[in-house]
């Protein structure tokens, strides 16, 4: 009865071990990801404030750009 009860035990932890291992990896993988979605967002954020940057200097550039005459003449 020992021996059973000794063979059953086994498989039930290898079985435990299969899953805890795979629980492991799963939760590596979730862990990966979540890091890449965060990098991702983060230099989103960055070209963007960027962008918004640059929108701004051309906006304010052309604001003082001197504006062309009909003729194409300088007067």
């Amino acid at each position: 009865m020992t021996e059973s009860t000794s063979k059953a035990r086994e498989r039930a932890e290898s079985a435990f071990g299969k899953t805890q291992s795979q629980f492991m990896a799963r939760s590596r993988i979730v862990s990966e990801d979540d890091a890449i979605v965060q990098a991702r967002d983060e230099k989103t954020m960055r070209l963007r404030e960027l962008r918004k940057a640059k929108e701004a200097s051309d906006l304010a550039a052309a604001a003082e750009a001197p504006k062309p005459t009909k003729g194409g003449r300088k007067p």
